[in-house]
Order: structure tokens, then sequence, then C-alpha cells
């Protein structure tokens, strides 16, 4: 019976689907979740300390009396090969999971929580999406988990906000889009003589920059307030205008009237220094152009080409653009506030 059943299965054409699918499909999705899972609720943290069996980890996550569900949750760990166990305790086992354990590398945490929390399911939905109506709201995604993951590009981003900051003169900075502060912090660790006004369109992204602030004893030197940059008023000008990773929030055709408005808080000779993922990168980036296309409050990436035209078109001069991510469509694009401009 063994044997007919198996001449069954090999003269199948689902034979290619039945072998390919756990391993190609099956593993990958069910390793990602459970790393994301673990990275979210501490579990990797935990384990990263000592080994810890399923009643003394469901003790650390105040999970009582659930060490049984607890216990068949991590065995799934084991299976996709991210824990050890040996004598019932559970442990890291693989690099990426003693990896993403590592207090450095919460943005990495970040990032695959929001691939597997937003990503994901958008792929799952959007033929259902499209058929309904529906898109991505604002409501839909969650500001402080962005602002963590967006943080894995910080090296990249620290690098060229280091090449525009003048080290020794006193500075005004303005920057669109804080989120957690991080790199406002990093701009006045460059100048003691820096000064800024850091603003974010969402409530809880500007209450934890402010937290964070208040945290490095930044506060009396960066003023922090929720505000959105087409209606943001202020007397003040300022000598730097930055915006991180977030001109694909502003819809295409808004973009030229966005960066005149940045453009008219500048000082003559200011400059506006723009990072952002542009359109025809990888996979990601590709995703997240995808993520953009179904949101019903924000527009595509950029093609670099267009928003060199469009920094133009605002009254920009000496535009440039570099990218800064080898092999990557991650780029900088700055242009200056030309002396004899008219506001």
């Amino acid at each position: 019976m063994k044997i007919k059943t198996f001449a069954k299965l090999v003269r199948s054409r689902q034979l290619p689907l039945a072998v390919r699918m756990p391993k190609d499909l099956s593993a990958p999705v069910y390793r990602a979740s459970f790393l994301a899972a673990a990275a979210t609720s501490g579990v990797l943290r935990h384990l990263a300390q000592q080994p810890l069996d399923a009643p003394a980890l469901a003790d650390e996550l105040g999970l009582h009396e659930e060490e049984k569900l607890l216990g068949s949750w991590l065995d799934m760990g084991v299976r996709v090969g991210d824990l050890g166990q040996r004598g019932g305790r559970y442990r890291l086992r693989s690099r990426l999971a003693k990896g993403l354990a590592r207090p450095d590398s919460d943005a990495y945490a970040a990032l695959l929580e929001q691939l597997m929390r937003f990503h994901a399911p958008l792929l799952l939905d959007a033929p259902n999406m499209l058929r309904e109506g529906r898109r991505v709201s604002i409501a839909d995604q969650d500001g402080a988990l962005i602002a963590r993951s967006s943080r894995v590009l910080e090296p990249a981003v620290q690098g060229v906000v280091e090449q525009h900051v003048d080290r020794t003169a006193p500075v005004r900075l303005l920057e669109v889009g804080c989120g957690s502060g991080t790199y406002v912090r990093h701009a006045t660790s460059l100048n003691d003589r820096l000064t800024a006004v850091a603003i974010d369109l969402q409530s809880e992204v500007v209450e934890q920059a402010r937290v964070n602030l208040d945290k490095w004893g930044l506060s009396d030197r960066v003023e922090i307030a929720r505000g959105d940059l087409r209606t943001y008023a202020t007397d003040q000008k300022f000598d730097l205008v930055t915006l991180h990773n977030n001109i694909y929030y502003f819809p295409q055709g808004e973009r030229i009237k966005v960066l005149e408005r940045a453009r008219s808080f500048l000082m003559p000779g200011g400059k506006l220094l723009l990072t952002t993922s542009c359109q025809g990168g990888g996979p990601g980036l590709e995703m997240l152009n995808m993520w953009c296309a179904y949101a019903d409050f924000t527009g595509p990436l950029p093609h670099p080409e267009t928003l060199v035209g469009q920094f133009r078109e605002a009254g920009f001069s000496q535009v440039r653009s570099r990218r800064l991510v080898p092999g990557e469509e991650f780029r900088a694009f700055t242009g200056v506030n030309p002396f004899d401009a008219e506001d």
C-alpha cells in the first residue's frame, strides 16, 4: 500500500509543490514570524542572558500559568533553527537570533517586525483591497515602530549630516519628521553652538522624541513640537533644514510646494538636506514603494532625476544628488537658498 501511494505521488503533477513549498516558502515565513515575535516580546533578550526553561521564561514575560503554550511556541523556534534546547532549557542557537538579541540591533528587530506586521499583510491582502476599494491609512501604521526601524539607515544619514553641519559657527537647524530624535542628537554633538527645532506629524512620535531628548540632556537646545511642514508657522529662520526619509509621505503633486515651504524657512545661503529611499532599488525598497502606492496619505518613492528637478523648480540652486548606500537607491539631495531669492 505504501509503495502504491508513493508511486502515485511521484506521478502527480503536484510533486514539485509538495517538495519545494515546505523548504522554499513555509520555513522562511515561519522563521521570520518567530524571530519578529521573539525580538519584540523580549524572548531573545532574556535568552541572551542565560538559557531558561518554559516556566522560568513565562515568569520573566509575565505569562503566568501559560508555560505549556509558551513551550509549544518555543519548540517552533527550535524547529526553524533559531533556538536550541538542552535539559529542558532553551537557548539562542542561530547567528541571526544572537544578532537580533543585541541591544544595538533594535533597529533591525523593529524592521523585521515592520515587515511582518505591515508589508507581508499588504502583499497578502492587496487583491482584496483593490476589489473593495480600501487603502492603507495613517491610522494603520505604527509611528514609533517606523521611527525605530528607520534607524537601520542611521550610519549613512549621520555621515551626510556630518558633512553639512558647520563645526564652529552658531547653527539653527529645523528638522522635519524628527522620528526618535536621534539625528538631531547627532547634529548637536557636532557643534556645541547648534540649536534646533524638531517637528513631527504624529503625536506619539513627538512624545517619544521629547522623552529621548530630555534623557539626553538636550531639552534646552532642542525645541520639539507636533507639526506639518505644510502648515507649520514660525518667525525663525534657519541655516539648515533637514528631511530624513519622509519626502514620500507627501503626495507627488505637493512636493514642489513642500520644497518651497522648506526653502521659506532658510536664511539666504542656507541649505536643505533631504535623504530618501528612491525608486529602482532592491526588493525592500520596491515593497516600500508598493506600500506608499496603496496608502491614501502618501505618494510613491521619488525618482532621483525627478526630485532634482523639483528642487530646482522650488527655487534652490547648487542642487546635488548622491547615493549613500553602495548598490542601493538611498540618496542625499541638497540645495541652497540663493542670496538673491525672492520669497
